[in-house]
């Protein structure tokens, strides 16, 4: 008698080897159609303002991945001190800390000036690139005093407009 999971390998492999002889037995002819066609079928990208925000996202978060894992790898290094342990531990909490201030103010911007925003906070640095054509200076300080309230201590804060 058959068990269920015969039956599975069975069926499994029946359809494998249909596919196989299928592929094998298909004229060069149409093999080289499929390939002209996804050739020809490349289209071209335009960026736009939020394209260019989300490449900036990526870039950040990459970075910032990158950042995490070699702090992680002197947490799980045996032969690592304690201090250096400890050290990456709150570079880890800093990192984390920063990531959660920089949506909270990419929100708050877009809240209150109706705007999509990056910010990306370094140290006492915060840099916040803002989609928008018009490149008012009003529009700067006002997003500066709204990014500054988000902190007890002065920060440095450079506002970049993207068209």
């Amino acid at each position: 008698m058959i068990n269920k999971q015969n039956l599975w390998f069975l069926t499994l492999f029946s359809l494998i080897l249909v596919l196989s002889i299928y592929y094998l037995t298909m004229p060069d002819e149409v093999l080289q159609t499929i390939k002209s066609t996804n050739n020809e079928t490349k289209e071209t990208v335009e960026l736009k303002d939020s394209d260019a925000l989300a490449a900036l996202r990526v870039e950040a978060d990459e970075e910032t991945l990158n950042e995490m894992n070699t702090l992680q790898e002197v947490l799980l290094n045996e032969s690592a001190t304690v201090k250096e342990k400890n050290d990456a531990y709150e570079a880890l909490k800093e990192l984390n800390q920063n990531k959660g201030k920089e949506e909270e103010i990419e929100k708050s911007i877009s809240e209150n000036h109706k705007l999509k925003s990056f910010v990306k906070i370094k140290g006492d640095q915060i840099q916040v690139v803002i989609s928008n054509k018009q490149h008012d200076e009003a529009l700067a300080n006002s997003i500066i005093r709204t990014v500054q309230k988000s902190f007890e201590t002065r920060m440095y804060i450079t506002v970049k407009f993207q068209s």
